[in-house]
């Protein structure tokens, strides 16, 4: 009866590892970094095995595309700084990859991806807890899952006030305008890859995350988010550590509410799925 017990324990935990190995079989990881040489490695040494990392070098001046390249990292170049457009470059990447895929090239994709996790490259985030963020999609609980650094453990000084008061302002718009109920702008996410072309994201720069979220509230995703533990970054902030950088990143969240918020915005693109 006992060995019975045990024997069924361990099938139990074979079953979920096959789980947990497929779904990150159909997982993406999509890194934008500029100057992240102290920290890059420490990121995807932390990340679980998946379908692919790719990391977008925005004009870096250091050994970020090197050290990325040599991890084994699928490594694309965007010179023009901005988180966002580091982002959709990231994202064009991907396709290619799938239509490489599709084609039997073997520098694609064999499997189509599933799902895309986005998280930044100063190790500020826990790269180790991808899987956590994956679940809920993969067992078809949520389509957009948000780790939220405000719902977790932050490290002393990991987010300054003003990036803390920031987030939370937004997050208030965005409740009263559109219902949306989140507590963080928070970069470390991951969405279902049909959802995420469904949006057609534009922005270039620090718009980007709350474009995302805005855009997941009015389709009408099932949105889920976990708390994350957050920690200080390694090296200077590009946002939080100016007060120039606070600024533009604080106008350009508003200003992306307001200009979403306005009646000829209302409907929007996201929900249709573009051909690529």
């Amino acid at each position: 009866m006992i060995m019975q017990v045990i024997r069924r324990r361990d099938d139990e935990r074979q079953l979920a590892l096959c789980d947990e190995c497929d779904m990150l079989a159909r997982t993406v990881v999509i890194i934008p970094a500029r100057n992240e040489q102290l920290s890059i490695q420490q990121v995807l040494d932390d990340l679980p095995d998946v379908a692919r990392v790719i990391v977008v070098n925005n004009g870096s001046s250091d050994a970020t595309p090197t050290i990325a390249q040599n991890a084994g990292a699928y490594v694309v170049d965007e010179d023009i700084p901005g988180y966002g457009r580091a982002c959709r470059s990231g994202l064009a990447a991907l396709r290619r990859l799938v239509r490489l895929g599709e084609k039997g090239d073997s520098s694609g994709l064999a499997i189509r991806p599933s799902y895309v996790v986005f998280l930044d490259a100063d190790f500020s985030d826990h790269p180790e807890l991808l899987p956590t963020l994956v679940k809920p999609i993969h067992s078809g609980i949520a389509d957009f899952v948000l780790g939220s650094r405000l719902l977790g453990q932050r490290e002393p000084g990991a987010m300054p006030i003003q990036s803390v008061l920031g987030n939370k302002l937004a997050c208030l718009l965005m409740r009263v305008i559109w219902g949306g109920r989140y507590s963080d702008l928070g970069p470390f996410r991951a969405i279902r890859y049909e959802s995420l072309r469904s949006l057609q994201m534009k922005d270039t720069n620090f718009g980007w995350t709350v474009e995302m979220q805005i855009k997941a509230t009015r389709a009408k995703l099932r949105t889920l988010e976990i708390p994350v533990p957050y920690r200080c970054r390694i090296g200077k902030s590009k946002i939080s550590g100016t007060i120039s950088g606070t600024i533009r990143a604080g106008y350009k969240i508003l200003f992306t509410i307001a200009k979403y918020a306005m009646p000829f915005n209302h409907a929007g693109n996201a929900g249709k799925v573009p051909r690529a």
